[in-house]
């Protein structure tokens, strides 16, 4: 009697054995519901390890864009706040600003909701290389680059003397208000020895 109760534990203890080993050994190995994959399971891609250049030189991302009329709103709205953009940037960029505006320009070309635009102005960018050293120029290379898609699209030159008529930035407000901080300084100083 002893003998079975030796043996039909040792049973007992295979039978829990071989679970244990099965359940912790043997699983599945690709689950097709991600939401109970472990994670030793989700294949986790590796980072891109892409510099500046190749992020802001690449290819286009979108397609093309067919609807006429979108194509010609987007147009409007994407000059409309290019040319503000550009108006707001600072004189006096410092070099992190200037590499900003660059790349920004360099992905605004990839990421353009139009492919076959943004292909065209990618073009325009090889040929003339945005221009951001300071308000004045990156304004004017913003006119100068407008007027090359005009050309091309067969559209009347603008006069780049104009832009800020044109396009305006809502600088003016933020002069004004410079101006009054400037005055309040100068009353607020006195200029009387002690």
């Amino acid at each position: 009697m002893a003998n079975r109760q030796i043996t039909r534990r040792i049973l007992i203890g295979a039978v829990i054995t071989a679970i244990l080993l099965c359940f912790f050994l043997v699983r599945p190995q690709d689950s097709p519901n991600p939401a109970i994959r472990s994670s030793s399971q989700v294949a986790i891609p590796e980072p891109a390890a892409l510099t500046n250049n190749d992020v802001t030189k690449g290819e286009v991302v979108m397609p093309k864009l067919g609807n006429e009329t979108a194509k010609a709103e987007l147009g409007r709205a994407t000059w409309k706040y290019f040319h503000t953009m550009l108006a707001r940037y600072p004189e006096e960029p410092t070099t992190e600003q200037q590499e900003i505006l660059r790349s920004f320009i360099y992905l605004f070309a990839r990421l353009y909701p139009c492919g076959e635009c943004a292909s065209h102005f990618q073009g325009h960018l090889t040929k003339y290389p945005p221009q951001v050293s300071s308000r004045n120029i990156a304004s004017g290379w913003g006119c100068f680059i407008h007027n090359e898609v005009n050309a091309m699209l067969k559209k009347p030159e603008f006069d780049c003397n104009k832009i800020g008529d044109f396009y305006d930035c809502g600088c003016a407000e933020d002069e004004k208000s410079d101006d009054k901080k400037q005055e309040l300084q100068s009353q607020n100083q006195d200029p009387s020895p002690e």
